[in-house]
């Protein structure tokens, strides 16, 4: 498995390149298929002149990504939480997939009753769907809005997936999410599922149907 150790902002020692490179067994040990292991450590200083190191992992290899971060004052430490962060990420995938092969489900949309089979998926409130829509979030009486802030913390796009509820689910217990933006194949509805209470998972869908980008020739 290939390693790559990239710093922004802070230089990489080989002190930290060999503890990398020595925990990077554990990977291969649960995962042997991973191909690549990115680290990524950026060094921050925030306004009150505390130091923060961010570790980044992407291990990459047949199948989706997954990815684990961690922030911590000293980078070995945060590095420490991300590669444990990883591994469990990459054990429950694992067993999950196991118990679906003992005891497989497949997601089915029942038309007489309009719900979602074989999934323990739980659709959004509808004030929420409406929310999300217009924009706006109701306010907990009594409680007061934060102060608006101009300032965009991180800005992400990413090309459309085409997927079924249940893989949506999947990629996001991979890449360590509380929330996974996909296009529901069994709809075209642009939607996004994300983490409930326990166990449990909801899904968010747009009434707008998203088409397929054109593929050049």
């Amino acid at each position: 498995m290939d390693i790559d150790i990239t710093g922004v902002g802070v230089s990489i020692s080989d002190r930290f390149r060999s503890v990398v490179e020595d925990k990077a067994e554990r990977v291969e040990n649960i995962a042997p298929r991973a191909q690549s292991l990115g680290v990524k450590v950026t060094h921050r200083l925030h306004r009150n002149r505390v130091e923060e190191e961010t570790v980044e992992l992407t291990l990459e290899g047949k199948g989706p990504l997954v990815r684990a971060e961690a922030r911590d004052g000293d980078k070995f430490a945060a590095f420490e939480m991300a590669i444990d962060k990883l591994i469990e990420q990459v054990r429950r995938a694992k067993d999950k997939r196991v118990r679906g092969r003992m005891h497989p489900k497949h997601a089915h949309f029942e038309k007489g009753t309009g719900s979602l089979e074989g999934i323990d998926v739980q659709p959004a409130p509808a004030d929420v769907i409406h929310a999300v829509a217009t924009g706006t979030i109701p306010v907990a009486e009594g409680a007061e809005e934060e102060p608006y802030s101009p300032v965009v913390i991180r800005t992400k796009e990413f090309q459309p997936e085409w997927m079924s509820v249940e893989d949506a689910v999947d990629r996001m217990e991979l890449v360590g999410h509380d929330f996974f933006l996909f296009i529901d194949s069994r709809t075209d509805h642009p939607s996004v599922v994300y983490r409930r209470r326990g166990w449990d998972y909801g899904v968010i869908s747009l009434t707008t149907q998203a088409q397929p980008q054109a593929v050049a020739a």
